[in-house]
């Protein structure tokens, strides 16, 4: 009876981090921010870093200018600079702007990338076909989670 009672806690345990997450349909927005986790886990920053420079995924290089990856080639100025951005957004408002960025800037051109319904596009990667009716957001709220992380060490 003692070893189904443990197995029991090692389980419940074991599935609260998935119970933790906050799916796209699910979020909270405040004035543009998110003021809760969406994963209950804090973000790592060398995960957020490589989600950052990695073009499948974040690739927030390509429009950003990021001083402190420097080695990084290519870097864009589609955005502004994310040069201190921690010192000008809290750790909500990174969340936010990280996972739909229009909550914040109505007319902005950078994408939802924590979002899997109500987009506008023509079809499912120019084959002309319909995209499937359940997109997987760009990144999961992992990833969201450890992009704010090293956001959070980019100060002045």
């Amino acid at each position: 009876m003692r070893h189904q009672y443990l197995l029991g806690v090692v389980a419940v345990c074991l599935a609260l981090p998935a119970l933790a997450l906050t799916g796209p349909h699910d979020l909270q927005f405040a004035d543009g921010a998110l003021a809760e986790s969406l994963t209950g886990q804090p973000g790592d920053p060398a995960a957020g870093a490589t989600v950052m420079t990695t073009r499948p995924l974040g690739n927030c290089v390509a429009c950003h200018e990021i001083p402190t990856m420097a080695d990084v080639p290519f870097q864009g100025d589609v955005g502004p600079s994310l040069a201190g951005v921690a010192d000008r957004y809290s750790e909500a408002q990174l969340r936010g702007i990280v996972a739909n960025a229009k909550m914040t800037f109505e007319g902005s051109v950078m994408p939802a990338f924590y979002k899997n319904s109500g987009y506008i596009r023509p079809g499912d990667g120019f084959t002309t076909k319909p995209a499937p009716a359940d997109l997987q957001p760009i990144l999961t709220a992992q990833e969201i989670e450890d992009v704010v992380a090293y956001l959070l060490t980019l100060k002045e």
